[in-house]
């Protein structure tokens, strides 16, 4: 999956220090083995087969599968204790190519990535946590549970394993799950008794942030193989989007790429052969500090933007494609709000004002959701919450939908451009 890309000999010395004891590697081995089998058989096509034989060194190294192997099943053991002494497993390493090629053995750009050697750790603590939490999940998610208790379960699963304390750690944003025809934006509000049905296509999409360093990335699961070929579109779409991501790269020109391989598939549907189209009013976006987009967007569709990606940017490379028109509108009730990034407004009515406060004392600028606010106790803040939405205060995304009838998946990797390489932090044996 994504590029083929290996680890050169100068940076595996650098990151020498990060990696586990030979004993606990090979520990690790033999439980990955056992339990890697079902991973391994959904691990793409023969192209992606022959990138990962490849690149066993690098896979060994990373041991994607090692703190779930330690893991307990009720997601009880922190990933701390699991990795000692900030010895978090590297995502997947990707020399840069062309004009950038000299970073990867610069002593220069090796040392100015040593001056973010907290924030990477801060990251791969992150990434390992939505590892750990998501392969749990996705054994346990099924058709007849409902949308809450699996939203709670990921939540939880976050919390217990990083470790959740105020903005130091916790959750980066509310669980996404939206279902068919809803793309983006859709978790259940307090009383939603919302139930998965055999044909149903979800997307899972969940965030883990440490010292406000946020891990993005999502993920789509059907129980129906008629949806395959859909999934593997946006699949084929995000790791395309990965592959060309890149220092200097032009935002305009990786939306090109990407949408030039979705619209390489189609799906039958009733008889019917239907174009998979990305969905061109969602994108992907670079991450700041307790803030999940940060300014620039990376689109899925062909476009004119000539703004490039930065060294020592964070991006979010996501991708969604519909069976349907491939655009999005607002659609029912809201439950994802955020406050918005530099306001300093006051409210005037009461209730907006404890509102305000207890959001800004509990999220700052991360995003949350209803439930979240139940969860610290607080009740009939309808009304206040609505004053922030409406005076600018609050942003709220509500649920975003293409036609009904239609399916729609995504998937969504968090990547890093260090000096020296491209990290995607968040990549797993999953996807």
């Amino acid at each position: 999956m994504g590029a083929a890309d290996q680890t050169a000999d100068t940076t595996e010395k650098k990151l020498e220090s990060l990696s586990i004891s030979k004993n606990e590697e090979e520990a690790a081995n033999g439980s990955d083995n056992d339990s890697g089998d079902e991973n391994t058989a959904q691990a793409g096509d023969g192209e992606a087969k022959k990138k990962k034989k490849n690149k066993k060194r690098n896979k060994k190294k990373k041991k994607k599968g090692l703190g779930a192997a330690g893991q307990s099943d009720t997601l009880s053991v922190p990933v701390s204790q699991l990795f000692p002494n900030n010895s978090y497993p590297e995502g997947e390493i990707c020399e840069y190519v062309d004009d950038n090629r000299y970073r990867t053995t610069s002593e220069e750009m090796r040392a100015k990535d040593r001056l973010n050697e907290q924030q990477i750790f801060d990251l791969r603590r992150s990434a390992e946590v939505h590892r750990e939490v998501r392969q749990h999940v996705q054994k346990h998610i099924k058709p007849g549970m409902d949308l809450t208790t699996i939203a709670e379960m990921i939540e939880n699963g976050t919390r217990s394993l990083v470790e959740a304390n105020g903005f130091d750690a916790g959750i980066g944003f509310p669980t996404g799950l939206s279902l068919n025809h809803c793309a983006a934006h859709f978790t259940p509000n307090a009383g939603d008794h919302v139930v998965i049905q055999q044909d149903d296509v979800l997307k899972v999409d969940f965030g883990v942030h440490v010292n406000g360093h946020i891990i993005d990335s999502a993920f789509t699961m059907s129980w129906n193989d008629r949806y395959d070929p859909l999934l593997a579109a946006v699949k084929d779409a995000t790791n395309t989007g990965i592959r060309e991501a890149g220092i200097d790269v032009r935002l305009g020109d990786i939306g090109a790429a990407i949408q030039e391989v979705m619209e390489s598939y189609e799906i039958e549907l009733d008889g019917k052969t239907i174009p998979i189209k990305p969905i061109r009013n969602l994108c992907g976006h670079n991450i700041g500090p307790y803030v999940i987009h940060s300014g620039k967007s990376v689109p899925i569709v062909a476009n004119n933007d000539q703004t490039r990606m930065e060294e020592g940017e964070l991006f979010a490379i996501e991708t969604f494609g519909s069976t349907g028109t491939g655009h999005v509108d607002e659609e029912g009730v809201c439950s994802h709000y955020a406050k918005s990034e530099g306001s300093f407004a006051s409210p005037r009515i009461p209730s907006a004002k404890k509102l305000l406060q207890t959001i800004t004392k509990n999220f700052g600028t991360l995003p949350f959701c209803r439930r979240y606010i139940d969860r610290l106790g607080e009740s009939h803040y309808y009304l206040g919450l609505k004053t922030l939405v409406d005076s600018g205060i609050v942003m709220a995304y509500p649920p975003l939908c293409d036609v009904k009838g239609s399916y729609t998946a995504q998937f969504e990797h968090t990547l890093l451009l260090r000096p020296n390489v491209k990290e995607v932090l968040s990549r797993g044996e999953d996807y």
